[in-house]
C-alpha cells in the first residue's frame, strides 16, 4: 500500500459524514492527488466509491484491514 498525499481520518463518524468531509477537502488538493479516507462506518464501503462515480474522481482501492481505508484520486 503506497503512501497517499493526504489522509482524512473519519473513524467514528457515521454516514454521511465521511463523504461530506471528503467532499470538503477535495477542492484544496491538486489534480491527481491521492486521498486516503479512514472510515469505520460500514456504509463508507459503498458511499465513497459511489461518490467518486458521481463526482468524476477515481476510486483506487479499499483496504479493509487498514482502518478500514479507501483511496481516492482527485
Amino acid at each position: 500500500m503506497s503512501e497517499p498525499d493526504e489522509t482524512l481520518d473519519c473513524r467514528g463518524q457515521r454516514c454521511p459524514l465521511p463523504v461530506i468531509n471528503l467532499a470538503r477537502r477535495v477542492p484544496g488538493l491538486p489534480a491527481g492527488a491521492v486521498v486516503r479516507v479512514l472510515a469505520d462506518d460500514p456504509a463508507a464501503a459503498v458511499d465513497i466509491p459511489a461518490w467518486c462515480r458521481m463526482r468524476g474522481h477515481e476510486f483506487l482501492a479499499a483496504h479493509p484491514d487498514a482502518g478500514p481505508a479507501y483511496d481516492v484520486r482527485v
